[in-house]
Formats: C-alpha cells, sequence, structure tokens
C-alpha cells in the first residue's frame, strides 16, 4: 500500500445503495403488538425493529391484504 493517495484525482460516484436505505418514520403502535415484537426479539436475538420491519416486507412481497371485515 502507498503511503499517501491524492484523493483529488478520484473520481466522485453516487452510492449504489442509496435507494435501499431505510426510511425513518413514526407510526403510533399498541403495548401489546411492541411486546410481542420483543418477546420474539429476545428469542431469536435479532432486533424488534428488523423483526417489524421483516413481517411488513413479507407482506409487500406476498401482496397481503388486510381484511376488514366486522363482526356485526
Amino acid at each position: 500500500m502507498k503511503k499517501e493517495y491524492d484523493l483529488s484525482t478520484m473520481q466522485s460516484r453516487r452510492n449504489p445503495y442509496a435507494k435501499a436505505l431505510k426510511k425513518q418514520l413514526t407510526i403510533r403502535v399498541r403495548p401489546d403488538v411492541i411486546d410481542y415484537f420483543k418477546n420474539m426479539s429476545e428469542e431469536s436475538g435479532v432486533p424488534y425493529q428488523t423483526l417489524i420491519n421483516l413481517y411488513l416486507q413479507d407482506c409487500v412481497t406476498e401482496h397481503r391484504k388486510l381484511d376488514l371485515t366486522w363482526a356485526s
């Protein structure tokens, strides 16, 4: 390896992973839902926010639709 590099000669380029970055948002989630994913997190060793994201991503991939049929 060189002791010194001339970075002024480097060409810049866009981050190829920029589109894949996660977006931060704030949502209201019931405490029992959070507890459910936190318990799953303790069992699996995967952070609970990652588990929630994986579950939602699975819904997107599988085109799952919510059935909002209410009991009368």
